[in-house]
């Protein structure tokens, strides 16, 4: 291992005071090293982090790394595979084999035929934050419920199950939850997936569950595919719309550029997806050995893939810590890359630029009814980045 090479001995967690939206300080200290250091996983395991856009882009298409979970070597004990249907932590064939019925239900075209719902599930959002205002938690009245209510019809969640359901995903999505309360949640959401599998099989409906209880996935594969589904669609786009709130009236020329020019919706929710990329990193594990960013990463070596520094690397875009809704911010990685390229991008594209449009729209005094500093942010512990709260208010 050569001398100068950055050593990084645990995952910086620290964020600069006053803005959760740039990545921890001490990844992009890390970055300026180089786009590949030394780590130390938790569990004393050595392994890489990637903070480089062209290095984490190429290892996230490259079949020599693996997404199992049973090859996770970050802990000093064997790891369990993935349940069945948990597509995420698995490769090729079994990846394939859950992904490909799935692909087909997300098509742009498809989700293109949904805007019209997302439209009235927001505007009934927005009509009750006014009838309540003019004050409200914009994360509660706004960013949690229009995702689930949409991923919630797209499988066919009873609409009575809607908040029980969105209770226990947080639990096991937020960061804080304790090791027996968190059992506790993911089993009841277990138990609950299973009898909802059973319903569909028994009187299927108008759903993406339904239809797929005509393939040969069993019962236990169903529920997998479900919970990824479920907690996928939820928890990132709801957080995707209250941070991106938030990053806007902390940005208030891009805000107000946004209003002069609506136009401008699609190219303002791409960079947004690129400056905030909740969801931060991700893992893969080296099959065999590879040569990346002139070092050998040994068969069985597991590297972290820094998101939000790929998103930020200044070698991909110029000036990548400003906000900029004119910005060309194609390429990024929000979504991921590669085999594992997030199958509900679009669907979340289209749930950002219909409920953004429309908040700003019918909110135009729309700022934080506190100081932006007393805005509560998740713990870097929560898979996925976000805010708790965001009290708003437009009087």
């Amino acid at each position: 291992m050569s001398e100068s090479l950055h050593t990084v001995t645990a995952l910086p967690t620290e964020r600069r005071s006053g803005c959760p939206f740039d990545p921890p300080a001490g990844l992009t200290e890390a970055q300026g090293h180089g786009p590949l250091s030394a780590f130390t996983h938790p569990g004393g395991r050595p392994g890489w982090l990637i903070t480089g856009y062209d290095l984490v882009r190429s290892v996230l298409a490259d079949p020599r790394f693996s997404s199992r979970k049973d090859l996770l070597n970050v802990v000093d004990f064997e790891l369990p595979p993935a349940p069945p249907g948990e597509f995420l932590l698995m490769d090729e064939p079994q990846h394939g084999r859950y992904r490909k019925p799935l692909v087909g239900k997300f098509t742009a075209r498809r989700m293109r035929l949904l805007t019209e719902r997302i439209e009235q599930i927001t505007n009934d959002c927005l009509d009750a934050m006014e009838r309540s205002g003019p004050r409200a938690d914009l994360v509660t009245a706004f960013a949690k419920p229009i995702p689930t209510i949409v991923i919630c019809e797209l499988l066919g969640v009873p609409y009575e199950d809607r908040d029980s359901f969105q209770e226990q995903i947080d639990k096991f999505m937020n960061g804080e939850t304790g090791d027996e309360d968190l059992l506790a949640a993911y089993t009841a959401t277990q138990e609950y997936l299973a009898g909802l599998v059973a319903a569909k099989r028994a009187h299927p409906t108008d759903d993406v569950l339904s239809e797929l209880t005509d393939s040969d996935l069993s019962d236990e594969e169903l529920q997998g595919i479900s919970l990824i589904l479920l907690a996928a669609g939820f928890d990132t786009t709801a957080n995707m719309l209250a941070l991106g709130v938030f990053a806007l009236l902390q940005n208030p020329e891009q805000l107000a550029a946004l209003r002069a020019d609506p136009a401008l919706i699609d190219q303002a929710v791409e960079e947004l997806l690129r400056y905030l990329s909740v969801a931060k990193s991700f893992m893969r594990t080296a099959l065999v050995d590879v040569e990346l960013g002139g070092q050998t990463i040994k068969a069985g070596t597991t590297v972290v893939l820094s998101y939000n520094t790929a998103n930020r690397d200044p070698e991909r875009y110029a000036d990548p810590h400003a906000l900029d809704l004119r910005r060309d911010s194609g390429g990024h990685l929000a979504f991921g890359h590669g085999i594992h390229l997030c199958l509900g991008q679009q669907l979340a594209r289209i749930e950002m630029r219909v409920a953004l449009s429309a908040l700003l729209a019918r909110f135009p005094a729309l700022r934080l009814a506190v100081p932006a500093e007393e805005v509560a942010v998740r713990p870097e512990s929560a898979d996925i980045h976000g805010v708790k709260s965001l009290p708003v208010t437009w009087a």
